[in-house]
């Protein structure tokens, strides 16, 4: 395969100095246009400046070249080869192009996963900021951009998988609940832009509606007894992550029994919940533009209380 040049842009009815100004804050913890939640996040070592180096995802690059409110161009580190880079162009007093271009020559399976799982991807993403660059600047998007079947598996597979660590020490509530759990795990997952920071919000990826025993400084307390079973479930949300803690102890030989068999597979399920948890209320969370809008009309960003499947 030759080299590829990919390319993308959009006419918006907005000022190109305001479509600039949301270009500058690319990358920034408030980042109007990278679509977060619902896909990685474009994050570097510094601030947007030449030199600074990061990416999004798997996919790893520098800024090579900056105009303020006009262009930023990335090259991508290597192994991979190319650019992409993103530009305004003023078109009259109160219109501007945005426009985005991609060059890479795929090289070994490349030539085989760009066309079936890279472009695809790009695609959506890249026409994603634009629909946020359109929002943010316009405060509506015409005709926002629809994810194929495809493009929803895709992202449904490259999800982040859930992390195994100790139970936080955060977990306040947990450790004081239950005296010598005979068993105990934490998983836990990175907290995205857009994510719900109030732990009730987080309470339906165990299925049931337990009793709650507490909550407070980011932590809900679940009751989850069954069987002879004491058990206890913590949700505990910070700004890095949220996680998903298990303490358990059998009281009777029916609990023993049944804990026993519900053990082997208990770390399967914790993992499992907690990762269509948090694909789910990344999908049906506002995006980054809408987030933006919000704030921008005043009102308070919302987030999911419940979550849809996909």
């Amino acid at each position: 395969m030759s080299v590829v040049r990919n390319e993308h842009e959009r006419v918006i009815e907005a000022p190109a100095a305001v479509v600039g100004a949301l270009l500058d804050r690319l990358s920034a913890p408030d980042d109007p246009l990278f679509p977060t939640p619902a896909w990685d996040a474009m994050i570097f070592d510094r601030p947007l400046a030449v030199g600074a180096v990061g990416g999004h995802g798997p996919v790893r690059y520098s800024v090579t070249e900056y105009e303020p409110g006009r262009r930023v161009r990335f090259d991508f580190t290597a192994p991979d080869n190319g650019f992409h880079e993103i530009s305004v162009e003023p078109l009259g007093e109160r219109r501007c192009r945005l426009r985005h271009v991609l060059e890479t020559e795929p090289r070994g399976m490349d030539r085989i996963v760009w066309p079936t799982v890279v472009r695809p991807l790009h695609d959506t993403i890249i026409e994603e900021v634009f629909d946020n660059a359109e929002r943010v600047a316009t405060g509506d998007c015409a005709h926002p951009v629809r994810w194929s079947r495809w493009v929803r598996l895709l992202n449904s597979l490259y999800w982040e998988r859930t992390e195994t660590v100790p139970v936080p020490e955060g977990a306040r509530l947990l450790r004081a609940a239950l005296d010598r759990p005979v068993y105990q795990d934490a998983y836990r997952m990175p907290m995205l832009p857009g994510l719900p920071r109030d732990p009730r919000a987080w309470s339906h990826m165990l299925r049931e509606d337990f009793p709650v025993l507490g909550c407070e400084d980011g932590e809900l307390l679940l009751q989850v007894d069954i069987a002879g079973l004491t058990a206890r479930a913590s949700i505990l949300v910070d700004d890095q992550h949220v996680t998903l803690s298990t303490f358990a102890r059998p009281d009777t030989p029916r609990g023993r029994a049944y804990w026993a068999v519900v053990r082997l597979g208990h770390p399967f399920m914790a993992r499992l919940m907690l990762r269509r948890t948090h694909r789910a209320l990344a999908l049906s969370a506002l995006n980054a533009g809408e987030r933006e809008a919000e704030r921008r009309a005043g009102r308070p960003v919302s987030h999911p209380s419940h979550f849809v499947s996909g």
